[in-house]
């Protein structure tokens, strides 16, 4: 399995997780070191060099891709540049969140780990547990404000704006009795349909837990860091209640190896 005799890794991914998280969780995989655990990932593998230029502004040149060990490309397909921005909606409406049979994968992109599993290419890292998201708690407003980068645009204006006053507050008093209040929900949905995604209150009010936990804990990421993120983010995740679980198996797991 995924394990090695010695050392079990647990490690968490979701459509959310891009860039160096896919890279690493990538590479564990591929040499049987740990246990991916949750949903594909973003798909975001691209190697960009900065160039500065004349007027102050920098270019960020495309000039590489990354692949695991395998051989696998975590960069999804981006040919056709709106269906590269709508991927997420497009895969929670394709109900890729909810049953791993939904995600499809190409067989000519087949590879192989280090203990003979197989494995696919063709954008993003598909885990060895699949966690569907939690039906009570689905948004496909939410998906579509993340999808267009409206949820971290907010949090990180609303940090700037109110940082001396957070940063007052405290970590620990922001966590324990700050508020998503409606204000902060209508500034989101305005923000929201300035960058055209049209407003479902139905959908907010319904999953209203949803947007106030994560949107929280992305202000407190902004002001103090992401270490400060997680403990609140984490009160709603899925994908680490179900991973605790499986540190129970870590003796049945090693023994299959060995």
């Amino acid at each position: 399995m995924a394990c090695s005799a010695l050392l079990c890794l647990i490690v968490l991914v979701n459509e959310g997780s891009a860039s160096a998280s896919e890279i690493l969780s990538g590479a564990l995989q591929d040499n049987d070191r740990a246990l991916i655990v949750g949903r594909r990932t973003f798909g975001k593998g691209l190697v960009q060099s900065p160039f500065d230029l004349s007027d102050g502004s920098e270019l960020r040149l495309t000039i590489s891709r990354y692949y695991t060990p395998s051989g696998r490309s975590i960069q999804k397909p981006y040919l056709n540049e709106e269906e590269y921005s709508k991927d997420i909606v497009k895969r929670y409406k394709h109900g890729e969140f909810f049953t791993a049979d939904s995600v499809k994968f190409n067989d000519s992109l087949k590879f192989k780990t280090t203990h003979g599993r197989t494995v696919y290419g063709g954008g993003g890292i598909m885990p060895d547990y699949f966690v569907p998201l939690d039906t009570a708690n689905s948004s496909r407003y939410f998906n579509e404000l993340f999808a267009a980068n409206v949820i971290r645009e907010f949090a990180f204006n609303y940090a700037e704006e109110n940082k001396a006053k957070l940063e007052k507050i405290g970590y620990e008093n922001f966590k324990n009795k700050f508020i998503v209040d409606e204000r902060i929900l209508s500034q989101l949905v305005a923000l929201g349909q300035k960058e055209k995604v049209k407003p479902d209150l139905k959908d907010l009010e319904r999953n209203k837990m949803v947007f106030q936990v994560y949107l929280k804990a992305e202000i407190a990421r902004r002001v103090w860091g992401n270490a400060a993120f997680f403990p609140i983010f984490n009160e709603t995740n899925e994908v680490l209640q179900q991973a605790v679980k499986m540190f129970d198996r870590i003796p049945e797991l090693n023994r299959s190896k060995m």
